[in-house]
């Protein structure tokens, strides 16, 4: 089963806190998972962020509207309580509990509309099943992607020399390698047809890892893979990076995973994935900070 948007746990929610007790909200998030039957992965899921489950900022949220809305109230830290408007929704026997349906009580709408202009208020039309923190880094997410297809075309019309650079960039802020000298040196100066170079899997040059870095546009496959390995087989080496600004074949996928030699493969979107992560030709437009109450700052000595 989907992991249920935060609107369509407002009513299971509301029902479970129905007996008028104080409950912990954290062990509540459990009992709704067991009533939509979530499975553990769904249980697990993340939100893009990593930050947390997506069921938990999916309940968090219908906790937050229906305190907005007068529905239930915390009484102390990390406890919920149903109120007396509360109570008197559910004996509606209603079906659904929804932003719309909270629209009716003034302290929600006050709530909804804190901060925005009038031309905002006036021009919103529809409510969405994400919540504000999923809106957000599904935006994220989104603009991230077209990034990464902007990066990708980029790097598909450049010269085989500055991919080579990009690549040396790239292994370089991802903490492996010495000197961008050092590792400018070791790029191209194999002189094998199945390498493209060498960079030091760290600062002190314990070990190597062998690179090969092609522009393609079909995808990679097996025979190709199995090239590489031959020559890092020739050099006596044990380790091998083959990136590429295309895919990998099926086939050249399980090959790898079937040798003895650790061989990783970096396709277009994991390249230029890494590159955002490691601002390896980007720069950052804008930064947004999302916070939350310190809880700890707020106890008591």
């Amino acid at each position: 089963m989907a992991i249920p948007d935060y609107q369509t746990l407002m009513l299971p929610l509301l029902k479970i806190l129905s007996n008028g007790e104080e409950l912990h909200f954290r062990p509540l998030v459990e009992v709704l998972s067991d009533a939509f039957g979530l499975s553990d992965v769904e249980r697990k899921h993340l939100l893009p962020s990593g930050a947390m489950t997506t069921i938990s900022s999916r309940a968090g949220w219908a906790r937050t509207y229906l305190k907005k809305a007068g529905l239930i109230e915390q009484p102390k830290r990390g406890y919920v309580k149903i109120t007396s408007r509360g109570l008197s929704v559910l004996e509606k026997n209603l079906q659904k509990i929804d932003v719309k349906l909270l629209e009716q009580f003034p302290e929600f709408i006050e709530f909804r509309d804190a901060g925005k202009t009038e031309v905002e208020t006036q021009t919103i039309s529809t409510v969405s099943d994400t919540t504000p923190e999923e809106s957000i880094e599904n935006a994220f997410v989104k603009l991230n992607s077209q990034l990464s297809a902007d990066l990708l075309e980029i790097i598909k019309s450049s010269s085989p020399s500055f991919f080579e650079r990009l690549v040396v960039a790239l292994l370089l802020a991802m903490g492996y390698g010495g000197s961008r000298i050092e590792a400018g040196r070791a790029i191209g100066q194999s002189g094998d047809g199945g390498i493209d170079g060498i960079i030091d899997e760290d600062k002190l040059g314990l070990d190597s890892i062998y690179i090969q870095a092609k522009r393609w546009e079909g995808t990679v496959g097996r025979p190709e893979i199995q090239k590489f390995v031959g020559a890092l087989q020739g050099n006596r080496a044990h380790k091998g990076v083959f990136i590429t600004t295309s895919d990998f074949t099926k086939e050249a996928q399980e090959y790898v995973k079937n040798i003895n030699n650790k061989v990783v493969l970096i396709n277009g979107f994991t390249l230029a994935r890494f590159m955002i992560e490691n601002d390896v030709g980007v720069s950052t437009v804008s930064t947004y900070k999302v916070k939350k109450i310190d809880s700890d700052y707020f106890v008591d000595e």
